[in-house]
């Protein structure tokens, strides 16, 4: 019988490459382990995203920058912060991201998908994503698409970081093959720094990280085997301690993970720290 596809997505593959112990965690352990607090960089990111894809949904004459601190409101998220006085300074950053960003952005442009589900399969993979956004613009063949991903982390982002993001690789994979259009643009827009890192694929790179993807797969279904015919649950899924244990959420739960120093909730909104950087 052929094997079984492996259905995933960018997070979860993420997950695995960055720590088997914490996949574990995250997608076998059942009940799952408890996590620790929210993240405020979490809570940022999320409404930020979320105040774009609303103002998207706006009619063109209303997509002005004077909506956004309305959009912004509606889409808070307030866990994980010290205090008022944190979450208010943090607003207000945001608030600013977004204003530079929208003054930017021609409001009669359409853009193909926002928040738009993708997926495809492979001899391995059954893969689905949420993309931020996918736009369409001229190409010398013909409309080509662009896969545009935000970012609200403090560390800058270069063309390196475009190149070697696995989940834009495959989103642009997947895309491909659902608008049956040219799909090879990746771009990371920094609203923090109002910076774009941007990365043109070939046939041949999107293969390479397909296939890595598929390595990735073969190797998270190969320890799940292990476990149901009754292996070490530990072995099959080792720790990779590391930085990124202080901003796990199991840290606690996992034995090389809490012997790393753990970050406050709000330790990324500070100015002087930075998280790991985001899968993808």
């Amino acid at each position: 019988m052929p094997e079984r596809l492996f259905v995933c997505t960018p997070s979860k593959l993420g997950a695995y490459a960055d720590c088997p112990r914490r996949y574990r965690y995250s997608y076998v352990d059942r009940p799952a382990p408890p996590k620790g607090p929210p993240w405020a960089h979490n809570s940022l990111g999320a409404s930020v995203h979320t105040a774009l894809k609303n103002w998207y949904a706006l009619p063109v004459d209303r997509r002005r920058p004077e909506v956004l601190p309305t959009l912004l409101k509606g889409t808070w998220v307030r866990d994980g912060y010290r205090d008022d006085a944190q979450e208010r300074d943090v607003y207000r950053r945001a608030l600013g991201w977004l204003e530079t960003y929208v003054g930017g952005l021609d409001p009669a442009d359409e853009p193909l998908g926002v928040e738009r589900v993708v997926a495809t399969k492979t001899g391995v993979l059954a893969f689905n994503g949420r993309t931020d956004r996918i736009d369409s613009r001229p190409g010398p063949d013909g409309p080509e698409l662009v896969i545009v991903d935000y970012k609200t982390g403090r560390t800058g982002l270069d063309a390196d970081d475009a190149r070697g993001s696995q989940a834009l690789a495959l989103y642009a994979y997947a895309a491909e093959r659902v608008f049956r259009r040219p799909c090879r643009r990746v771009e990371l827009h920094h609203l923090p720094s109002g910076t774009v890192a941007a990365h043109k694929h070939t046939v041949d790179s999107l293969a390479r990280q397909v296939t890595r993807a598929e390595q990735t797969a073969q190797d998270i279904m190969a320890a799940e085997r292990s476990v149901t015919d009754g292996g070490d649950p530990d072995t099959a899924f080792p720790t990779t301690p590391g930085p990124r244990c202080s901003w796990c959420d199991f840290r606690r739960t996992c034995p090389a993970g809490a012997e790393q120093p753990g970050k406050e909730p709000w330790a990324a909104v500070d100015r002087p720290t930075a998280p790991p950087a985001e899968p993808g």
